[in-house]
């Protein structure tokens, strides 16, 4: 689903922020990636998204080579993953439900085959009350379940999430895990940046440590 081989990453003339990184994401599989502030775990998810290349090194995302990759293919490959970004992306002129129907009307789904989906999805969240509220009206927390039930509606392949915990309270976290653990269990690979040792400690999923911007430890949880 992903490799990364001696991936190295820097911004500019600086340091590299990423070194010598290589792991492989197997489809179905669910990873946590962790590591303190600036170890570069927010720099591992936007290079899997395509969001700009690798300084060094190769990149594999659905077996194919980015870097051989044309920029034309992009949106194609990007339809097949799932993203929840630390500052949301929301659209601010869409309400809450037309955010997290975004992508299936991007896909051409009539509104009538995905309203009950999007309501129960919203609900499931803890927003059934909020759906044609507009993101400038909403709490922080509230955005970001917006923008995790966006990442999921259309079940990707691949999902990555940075820090998807970090504005809601511990209900809520423990909600959202089991949304992305039934998620996993109907095929998608997950992949979740957190800092949230808890969120880590209950599920049974491998885990990989940035240090850094080393990967210097990969572990599996054990029961």
């Amino acid at each position: 689903m992903v490799r990364f081989e001696n991936v190295g990453m820097r911004y500019g003339a600086g340091p590299e922020v990423l070194r010598d990184v290589t792991f492989v994401l197997e489809a179905g599989s669910f990873t946590f990636l962790t590591g303190l502030s600036g170890a570069g775990k927010t720099t591992l998810l936007r290079l899997i998204d395509m969001m700009q290349p690798p300084s060094r090194g190769l990149v594999t995302l659905f077996g194919r080579d980015l870097s051989v990759t044309k920029r034309a293919e992009y949106p194609a490959l990007r339809r097949r993953i799932g993203v929840v970004f630390q500052d949301f992306r929301l659209l601010p002129h869409l309400s809450a439900f037309d955010n997290v129907a975004l992508p299936l009307r991007l896909a051409g789904r009539r509104e009538s085959e995905y309203e009950q989906d999007v309501e129960e999805l919203l609900s499931w969240v803890g927003l059934g009350d909020r759906m044609r509220a507009k993101p400038a009206t909403l709490s922080g927390g509230e955005q970001q379940r917006i923008a995790i039930a966006r990442a999921v509606v259309a079940r990707p392949d691949l999902l990555i999430a940075d820090e998807p915990t970090g504005n809601v309270d511990a209900e809520i976290g423990q909600r959202l895990i089991r949304l992305f653990a039934e998620l996993n269990r109907l095929g998608t690979t997950v992949l979740i940046a957190t800092h949230d040792r808890a969120l880590i400690e209950g599920m049974r999923a491998r885990e990989m440590r940035l240090v850094d911007g080393r990967l210097v430890e990969m572990r599996t949880q054990r029961p």
